[in-house]
């Protein structure tokens, strides 16, 4: 299908959404050279001419998701009265769910990708995030949401990335062999802090290869099971000691740890 006429995807917003149910529906016909045309942020007569004008010279499908009904109607009969073939992707959904729930959309186009005071709320949480990051900045620890703890190696950095994207306002601090942790996080309240934890032989398998892609000998006192379990044995007394909730990250995708560092420090 490579040589096939390219589809138009008309959106009176980002069209990322629509593009990726196009896309989904594309992989059914194996059709990944397909050429895809975005028109993002349609919401004038004069923006829909200029992209079915394109459209024509190309005889390209056209797909639209304008949540304005004028427009879409426009859309629609412009593609009828040039003979373009089209779908509306929004309309029948719409129209569907305003028979559903009993009265009619808003027809504000943008909304699922608005910016507001949530989306705010994430930006400042994931400069935080990347500010107080391996231990950087402690002394503004107390200002954390979360405060994640662990040897190196146990996920602590994009852990902290995912959380922070969902509006959490997270630090994390390593534990090294022979460093005291800093005395700031002993300040820190104990529901907000979390340890995290992983099995000794994975540990070994993560930091060899780590000194390898680092393109160091791997049979160094990092990588070296008694020593990592020795790192583990006291991180885990110093969790208990401070009363701080244990996560275990072995095995677990990035989104099943946070759940579980929410669920645990009752955040969720």
């Amino acid at each position: 299908m490579a040589g096939s006429p390219p589809v138009f995807l008309l959106s009176d917003a980002t069209g990322e959404t629509a593009e990726k149910m196009l896309l989904a529906a594309l992989t059914q016909f194996g059709s990944h050279g397909v050429r895809l045309n975005r028109v993002s942020n349609v919401r004038t007569k004069n923006q829909v001419y200029e992209a079915l004008d394109a459209a024509l010279s190309l005889r390209g499908l056209v797909v639209y998701t304008i949540v304005n009904r004028e427009l879409a109607q426009l859309v629609h009969d412009e593609c009828d009265s040039l003979g373009l073939s089209s779908l509306d992707l929004l309309t029948p959904l719409l129209m569907k769910l305003s028979a559903f729930f009993g009265h009619s959309p808003r027809e504000l186009p943008g909304l699922l990708h608005g910016v507001d005071e949530e989306y705010f709320r994430r930006i400042e949480a994931v400069e935080f995030t990347v500010k107080h990051d391996d231990g950087q900045e402690v002394r503004h620890l107390a200002k954390a949401d979360i405060v994640l703890v662990g040897v190196s190696r146990t996920s602590k950095t994009p852990l902290s990335i995912y959380l922070a994207h969902r509006g959490w306002k997270v630090a994390n601090v390593p534990l090294v062999k022979g460093i005291e942790p800093p005395v700031e996080l002993m300040g820190i309240d104990p529901a907000r802090v979390a340890g995290l934890i992983i099995d000794a032989e994975r540990l070994v398998e993560m930091r060899a290869a780590r000194l390898r892609n680092l393109g160091q000998d791997p049979r160094t006192a990092y990588a070296d099971y008694d020593q990592i379990e020795q790192e583990l044995k006291e991180a885990r007394t110093l969790f208990r000691r401070n009363r701080w909730v244990m996560v275990n990250v072995t095995g677990k995708a990035v989104e099943e740890t946070a759940n579980e560092v929410l669920v645990k420090l009752k955040l969720k």
